[in-house]
């Protein structure tokens, strides 16, 4: 296939400073769980988007010295030239695919606490750190605005040496000392480095003409900057000081890198932000400078990005969670397959790796973090190693995964659902209030399907297992998905709750299934949601239920509602919205008993109870497995070697119940390893350090 004229537009160069690009697209810094700790993943993956196509690939956030480093949180590190090879092996892979490369430099001060190298955190002004440890960061004095300075110029020399091709400034998301320095709220100095907005601004200004006297020859210098932090007037926004302080350095960088702050509105999920959704405050930087600039927003449309660019609002079309979802992005437009785009769904559980600290892991692309430690390529599967035919029961997102992927190395699969609709639970929670867009896991790998004549999908198929053993496949996949329970079982209550099986007690899968509808309409009220599940699904049949007027409260035993969610830079809406829309919120409870026209809650740290009135109870606890058909399978070993079957296994929600995500993994590395060798102990490549001399 050929690409399609219109998009020749994403496929021209752009100058950035002594450097080309080949083309728009530019992969702006993200986060990765990799970094100074797993920094041959860390260098693989970002290897495997420049192969995709992408012209400009750049680091996370890199710490540039030991008094500002992120521990528990795992960034880059260039503190000294010990770290330059990490980085070298990262650049090399970039270009050896013809793209550039870009390092963001970052000295974080108060959003810090230097868990690690237990220096004191600096900033503008004296004030706590951000995060709830009992630190506080001193005001910086004239040496120590001359120490960062240096620090800086030293990074970039490094970052050259290196390999790069752009070295950044780094003042966005309300997370470095430049923009804290640029902010009235953190910055209360009375000297040449606070009070007016000239004052503010001078130490960005300055880091950033140091940085070009010392590589600017040598490597593009780029600003990211964010240009409304959605405060008002307690902070920088677009139509006041932000533009200001673009007019002020206008051309002085040779890009523009614009977004806007802090981390939960330039990363907000699909649930709360339409895509490119940024524009209307980004769009007037490129009516002040003359050079490039690249934005974000989600951005998966090609038809979007040429507007983006026709429009002269952008020149580069940036992006960080659409790079994850399909690093091969560019590549699909470029040779016309659009169709084979896995189009970035905004559930931010990549967000969610950096929280907790661990390599990136993303719903549509189960390859992401796995490129290096188990050699997964996202668009290259290895041939099928023998004549096996395999039998998928349920297409939902794990059964969907495998199926997708098995027919890709060529095995002949047929996928057996037993609902009209495929998708599994991605068809009936995509239906949930925002979450419209996940619907792209089904619709991605139904798509592949429907181009594969090894696969033959069935709808609407039940099967026994006497049908199973009858069939007559080699091996047998259980993809079956689970089932919230309904006798109240989670972490905090190990027991059922007394009084679940009332009849108006309820779980999620009433307000999925078909008849949810006519469930929702039914329903009376006062409702109490327990939810002891802590992600999406408490908070969101919350919001269901109010909108439809019933008087409702949510109780859960963690501190606040939706608590996962604070990983997925959520929490706050989430809650916000809740309060909003007047849903009583009862943290720090556990579900004790259901009575008629009552429940009672008790205090997890006092045991104290309280009754509250109510009509229906929504438990959102735990889900089983829907394993029954494996262990019809599995207790007969005779009937299963009398009809040739090699192997029944489950994978996904039939296995072990878990996130979206988890579960197209499950079924991806079913397909990856199957027929290949077994091997005892680690199932990957590990990093390991190296013992220093005593």
């Amino acid at each position: 296939m050929t690409r399609d004229p219109r998009y020749d537009v994403l496929f021209e160069p752009v100058q950035i400073g002594p450097h080309k690009t080949k083309n728009r697209f530019y992969q702006v810094p993200h986060c990765n769980g990799m970094g100074a700790a797993y920094p041959s993943s860390m260098a693989e993956m970002r290897g495997i988007k420049a192969e995709g196509g992408w012209s400009v690939v750049c680091t996370e956030e890199v710490e540039i010295h030991p008094s500002s480093e992120h521990s528990p949180i795992i960034e880059g590190r260039l503190w000294d030239d010990r770290d330059i090879p990490v980085f070298a092996r990262m650049t090399e892979k970039i270009h050896a695919h013809g793209a550039l490369a870009g390092i963001q430099p970052a000295y974080s001060g108060f959003t810090t606490a230097n868990l690690y190298s237990r220096e004191i955190p600096l900033a503008p002004s004296h004030r706590p750190v951000e995060q709830t440890y009992p630190v506080q960061a001193r005001a910086m004095d004239k040496a120590d605005i001359k120490a960062l300075r240096h620090w800086h110029v030293a990074a970039a020399i490094r970052a050259q040496k290196a390999g790069f091709d752009i070295v950044y400034d780094y003042s966005g998301h309300d997370m470095t000392v430049q923009m804290h320095f640029l902010s009235r709220r953190h910055n209360t100095r009375g000297d040449e480095y606070g009070g007016s907005l000239t004052n503010r601004v001078r130490l960005f200004r300055e880091i950033l003409l140091d940085i070009k006297e010392a590589v600017g020859d040598r490597c593009a210098v780029a600003v990211r900057f964010a240009v409304d932090e959605l405060m008002g007037e307690e902070g920088l926004t677009c139509d006041g000081e932000a533009r200001d302080v673009v007019e002020m350095l206008a051309d002085l960088p040779d890009l523009w890198d614009v977004n806007i702050s802090e981390w939960s509105n330039d990363s907000s999920t699909s649930r709360f932000s339409e895509q490119n959704g940024q524009i209307s405050y980004t769009a007037f930087v490129k009516q002040i400078t003359g050079k490039p600039v690249v934005g974000v927003g989600r951005l998966t449309s090609p038809d979007t990005m040429v507007s983006l660019i026709k429009k002269g609002q952008l020149d580069l079309i940036g992006a960080a969670r659409p790079s994850i979802a399909d690093p091969f992005l560019p590549k699909k437009i470029e040779e016309g397959r659009l169709e084979d785009i896995r189009e970035c769904i905004g559930c931010n559980i990549c967000v969610s790796a950096d929280f907790l600290c661990t390599p990136l892991r993303c719903t549509q692309n189960p390859t992401m973090g796995e490129e290096w430690r188990r050699g997964w390529h996202p668009e290259i599967m290895p041939p099928r190693k023998s004549a096996d035919s395999v039998l998928i029961v349920g297409a939902g997102p794990a059964g969907l995964e495998c199926a997708r992927a098995l027919g890709q190395r060529g095995y002949t699969v047929t996928l057996a659902e037993a609902e009209n609709e495929l998708g599994g639970r991605v068809a009936k929670e995509c239906r949930l209030p925002g979450l419209s867009e996940w619907g792209r896991v089904r619709d991605y790998r139904v798509g592949q399907l429907h181009k594969m004549a090894n696969v033959a999908v069935f709808a609407q198929s039940p099967l026994t297992a006497d049908q199973v053993r009858e069939f007559g496949a080699a091996h047998v996949v259980l993809a079956t998905g689970a089932r919230w329970r309904g006798d109240g079982m989670g972490r905090a209550n190990l027991s059922p709750v007394p009084g679940h099986e009332k009849a108006q007690v309820l779980t999620p899968d009433d307000f999925l299934a078909d008849e949810g509808a006519d469930i929702l309409q039914s329903l009376t009220g006062p409702v109490l949601i327990y939810d002891d599940d802590h992600y999406y699904m408490g908070g969101i049949l919350a919001e269901m239920l109010r909108a439809r007027g019933l008087d409702v409260t949510i109780a859960t035993p963690a501190a606040d509602i939706s608590n996962f969610t604070h990983n997925t830079l959520e929490q706050e809406r989430i809650q916000t919205r809740l309060l909003e829309m007047d849903v009583t919120l009862r943290p720090h409870r556990e579900l004790t008993e259901i009575d008629d026209g009552m429940v009672e809650l008790a205090c997890v740290y006092t045991d104290r109870t309280e009754t509250l009135p109510c009509v229906s109870v929504v438990l959102v606890t735990a889900r089983l497995p829907n394993d029954a058909l494996y262990y019809d399978l599995t207790c007969d070993e005779e009937a299963l070697i009398h009809s040739d079957i090699k192997t029944v296994t489950r994978i996904g929600d039939c296995l072990a119940p878990g996130t979206i995500a988890a579960a197209v993994y499950g079924g991806h590395r079913y397909a990856r390893e199957f027929d290949e060798p077994v091997h005892d102990g680690v199932p990957f490549k590990r990093e390991l350090p190296l013992l220093a001399e005593a």
